[in-house]
């Protein structure tokens, strides 16, 4: 069981960068597949990014892709999104999320897949 705790976010400009964090305890982020996800006021929970266990393999929202980037230490227990030229509409609350890499079936834009949850952390980008 590993536990999940969101870092980094702020109130930026639009056009300014920001990098989330995403740490984890109890058990070592090898062993999970992770994915970001945001939450807007009045809107439904979406798919951001997910890296795979080793971080070979990375999957972006179409609006985010080459503007955001995650990455991961799995030596630091932490998975990182780095998040360029930001907009008014990327202004949401950011969750990370975890799933064994042993759970089957993967289907990593749904966010009932995943098992683990951080906190999630605030992002706001001003016009």
């Amino acid at each position: 069981q590993v536990q999940l705790l969101e870092f980094g976010g702020g109130l930026v400009q639009a056009g300014d960068s920001l990098t989330l964090y995403c740490a984890a305890s109890g058990r070592s982020l090898t062993a999970y597949r992770v994915a970001w996800f945001r939450q807007a006021p009045g809107k439904e929970r979406e798919f951001v990014a997910f890296i795979s266990w080793g971080g070979v393999t990375t999957l972006y929202k179409d609006s985010v892709n080459g503007r955001f980037n995650i990455s991961r230490d799995n030596d630091k227990n932490t998975v990182y999104l780095q998040m360029n030229s930001l907009k008014f509409e990327d202004t949401a609350v950011y969750y990370c999320a975890a799933a064994p890499r042993e759970k089957n079936n993967p289907d990593y834009y749904s966010s009932s897949w995943y098992d683990y949850w951080g906190q999630g952390t605030q992002v706001t980008v001003s016009r």
